[in-house]
C-alpha cells in the first residue's frame, strides 16, 4: 500500500460532517458600543433587555445605550429557567411589542431569551458577561416541577453575539472561576462526543488552553483585561463546541443535579467535571491527549483539573453546594433513566459511586466504586 493510499484510507476512516451555525460575533474591548449596529444588521427596532437581578445595573446600561429602541428591562432571569419565569417573560415581551431581545449576562439571561424565542420566534442578541457559553448554542432548557428538559431548536440560537471583555471585568473572582470551569466542561465533552469533528476538537483544545491559562491570572488580578480577554475568547470557543456536538455523562449529571436539587449551575459543573472526565478518559485516548497538551503536558487531565479547582479556590464537593447523601438515589435514577452517548458504558452502580465521590470530595478515579491498585 502506497503512502498516498494509506493517507486516503485514513481520511476515509475519519469521515465526519460539520455544519457551521448561522450567527455573527463581535469581539473586542469596547465592542458594546457596536451593539446598535448589530440591531441595525438584524433590523430590530423594539427590544426587551433581559438580565438577572444581580446584573440589573449592566442591563440598564445596555438599555440606555440603545435609547428608544429598548422598550424595557426585565431583571428576572434565574438559574435553570423555571417554566413559570419563562412564561412571564414571554408575556412581557408580547405586552411591550418587542421584535427581539437583548440578553445581558450569563446562562440564566440567555436561557430566558431562548425561552422567549422558542415561544414567539423573536431573534436574540446576546451580550455575555460570564463564560457560560450558552450564547453559542441552539440548545434550550426549561425546568418544570423539578425536572430539567433540554432540546435543540434553530430559533433559539442568538443571531448576534457581542463579546466585550470589559463587561466581565466586574464578575466576582469566585464566579469567574466556576463559570470558566463550566466552559471547559463543554470542550472536554466535545472532545469525546460521538459527533466530534477535527474542527471542533481543535477549538476545544484551544478553548481549554486559553481558559486554564487565564483563570489563575484573574484570581491574581480580577481587573487584568488581557486575562479577561483570553478567558472570554476561550469561553467563546468552548461554547461553540457545546453548540456543535452531543454532550455526554458530565452534562447529564449536571442537568439532573440542577433541575432536581436546584444546585447552582456553574459550581455544579466545576465539582462534577473531574469525576466524569476521570471515568471517561480511559475510553477516549485522543481526548485525553488533547487535554494533556492543553493543560501543559499533564499525565492525568482529570486529576489536573481537580487540582486546578482547588488552587483557584473553587468548590470541590457537592455537599458544600447543598446535596445530601439521601439525594444520591434520586440523581442515579434520573441519569440512568434514559440512554445517551458516552465513551464508556454506565450503570447505576457507577453513577452512584461517582456521585458519592463528588459528594465528599474524594480524588477522582477511573473506576469509582472499585478499590484502586
Amino acid at each position: 500500500m502506497t503512502a498516498k493510499t494509506m493517507h486516503t484510507q485514513k481520511t476515509k476512516d475519519r469521515g465526519f460532517t460539520y455544519q457551521t451555525l448561522p450567527m455573527r460575533v463581535r469581539f473586542g474591548i469596547g465592542s458594546l458600543a457596536d451593539l446598535p449596529a448589530e440591531l441595525d444588521a438584524i433590523g430590530l427596532k423594539r427590544v426587551l433587555v433581559l438580565c438577572s437581578p444581580e446584573q440589573e445595573a449592566t442591563g440598564r446600561e445596555v438599555a440606555q445605550a440603545l435609547g428608544s429602541r429598548a422598550v424595557g428591562v426585565l431583571p428576572e432571569a434565574v438559574m435553570h429557567v423555571p417554566a413559570e419565569a419563562a412564561q412571564k417573560a414571554s408575556d412581557e415581551a408580547k405586552r411591550v411589542g418587542a421584535d427581539g431581545c437583548v440578553a445581558v449576562g450569563g446562562g440564566s439571561a440567555i436561557g430566558l431569551g431562548k425561552a422567549i424565542a422558542l415561544n414567539h420566534s423573536l431573534p436574540i442578541i446576546a451580550v455575555p458577561t460570564t463564560y457560560a457559553g450558552s450564547e453559542m448554542t441552539p440548545v434550550w432548557g426549561l425546568t418544570t416541577d423539578g425536572r430539567k428538559e433540554t432540546g435543540r431548536d434553530a430559533r433559539v440560537l442568538p443571531r448576534s453575539v457581542v463579546y466585550d471583555p470589559t463587561l466581565s471585568a466586574t464578575l466576582p473572582v469566585g464566579m469567574s472561576v466556576t463559570s470558566g470551569i463550566n466552559a471547559i466542561a463543554h470542550a472536554v465533552e466535545a472532545l469525546y462526543a460521538p459527533d466530534a469533528t477535527p474542527i471542533i476538537s481543535l477549538m476545544a483544545e484551544e478553548g481549554v488552553r486559553s481558559l486554564s491559562g487565564a483563570l489563575p491570572k484573574i484570581v491574581k488580578d480580577s481587573a487584568d483585561l488581557d486575562a479577561r480577554s483570553d478567558a472570554l475568547y476561550g469561553s467563546w470557543l468552548c461554547g461553540a463546541c457545546l453548540g456543535a456536538t452531543t454532550m455526554s455523562l458530565h452534562h447529564k449529571l449536571c442537568h439532573a443535579l440542577g433541575g432536581t436539587l436546584n444546585l447552582p449551575h456553574a459550581q455544579t459543573h466545576t465539582v462534577v467535571l473531574p469525576y466524569a472526565l476521570a471515568f471517561n478518559q480511559p475510553a477516549a485516548p485522543a481526548a485525553k491527549a488533547a487535554l494533556s497538551r492543553a493543560l501543559g503536558g499533564v499525565e492525568d487531565p482529570a486529576l489536573a483539573l481537580w487540582n486546578l479547582t482547588g488552587e483557584l479556590g473553587a468548590p470541590r464537593t457537592l455537599a458544600e453546594l447543598g446535596m445530601k447523601e439521601s439525594d444520591v438515589e434520586r440523581i442515579v435514577e434520573e441519569v440512568t433513566g434514559y440512554s445517551y452517548g458516552n465513551p464508556r458504558p454506565i450503570d447505576a452502580a457507577t453513577v452512584r459511586a461517582l456521585l458519592t465521590d463528588a459528594l465528599h470530595g474524594r480524588a477522582p478515579r477511573e473506576n469509582p466504586g472499585q478499590e484502586e491498585d
